[in-house]
């Protein structure tokens, strides 16, 4: 599998996820997923740089290819997006691509335009879907719709355009992707319920397509770290994707996150101080047919995750 390193923004400054980024790349990590937030999931997190200008610098820094999880259409029109996009795989060819969902209502929202039902948010990005392509095309563009374009043209293009995957945490949103997107990208979860995902995906389209899965897990050599820091960080975090995309603000989060109990991470958050026992769970997740897993360890102690995950880890994971 290609292993790669998720970089949080809601949990890290800018500054720390470029020295962790550089970090990953010298231990042997090959990609990179970029979070793409406004707000934190809770307080405690207490971060929120904008990636797209951390991705340029990241990009110069390591040699990792980098992916980033955006969705367009309210924040961020897809204009630019598209234009943000092709300039970076311009630059960088063949090491950036961009992962597009509906969203959560604690990023997009900050608009003031409201929140639309999920069905509308659906539509309308794969409206926003379909304007990204055709300006990566060349095209000139003008579409009225849920979003709005008027005689828009990307004058600077890369030679090849960046791969689009499709978030989808459930089984029914993996099956619509398959239609529109190129790669799907999901995260962990129980075997049984992202299997579900995973045939829903191939059997509407996605079949040969790339597969790309972030994991959450939480490894410090010391358990009570692990567990602890991962409860402080993710507890607000574990909860089906109706609740996670409809809650607005960090202090709504940090109330439901008040009724989650340190063991109810377990099904959701892969916490052990062994990377033996990291690696076998991480091979289970590779029999799916993963190509690419992001390994996102949700606690704050990120060098001795990069190191140790480097020596003990990656080098059982990599293609011989």
């Amino acid at each position: 599998m290609n292993v790669g390193y998720h970089i949080s923004h809601e949990q890290h400054t800018p500054s720390a996820l470029l020295r962790y980024a550089m970090r990953a790349d010298l231990a042997g990590f090959t990609a990179a997923l970029s979070s793409d937030h406004f707000h934190p999931w809770n307080g405690a997190q207490g971060q929120s740089g904008f990636a797209w200008s951390w991705l340029g610098a990241a990009l110069q820094a390591t040699g990792l290819s980098y992916g980033i999880v955006n969705a367009p259409g309210q924040r961020y029109h897809p204009a630019i997006i598209a234009q943000a996009c092709a300039t970076l795989a311009e630059m960088y060819p063949d090491r950036f691509w961009v992962a597009l969902g509906s969203g959560q209502a604690m990023n997009e929202a900050i608009t003031g335009q409201g929140w639309p039902a999920k069905a509308e948010r659906n539509a309308r990005l794969e409206e926003c879907v379909a304007i990204i392509r055709a300006l990566w095309n060349g095209e000139t563009v003008s579409h009225h719709g849920l979003v709005t374009v008027s005689e828009a043209k990307l004058y600077t293009l890369p030679k090849r355009s960046p791969m689009i995957a499709g978030a989808a945490i459930t089984p029914e949103t993996a099956g619509w992707v398959a239609t529109w997107a190129d790669a799907l990208i999901t995260v962990s979860q129980p075997l049984p319920a992202l299997k579900k995902v995973v045939e829903a995906f191939r059997k509407n389209g996605g079949e040969g397509k790339q597969m790309i899965l972030k994991i959450q897990l939480s490894y410090h050599p010391d358990i009570k770290i692990a567990r602890q820091d991962a409860y402080e960080q993710w507890r607000s975090n574990i909860f089906g994707s109706a609740l996670l995309s409809e809650l607005r603000s960090v202090a709504q989060f940090e109330q439901a996150g008040m009724f989650v109990r340190p063991e109810d991470l377990d099904p959701f958050v892969h916490i052990s101080s062994s990377t033996q026992e990291h690696l076998d769970r991480l091979s289970q997740y590779a029999e799916l047919g993963f190509d690419t897993v992001i390994l996102h360890n949700v606690n704050t102690h990120q060098e001795v995750f990069i190191d140790d995950f480097g020596q003990q880890v990656l080098p059982l994971l990599k293609p011989q």
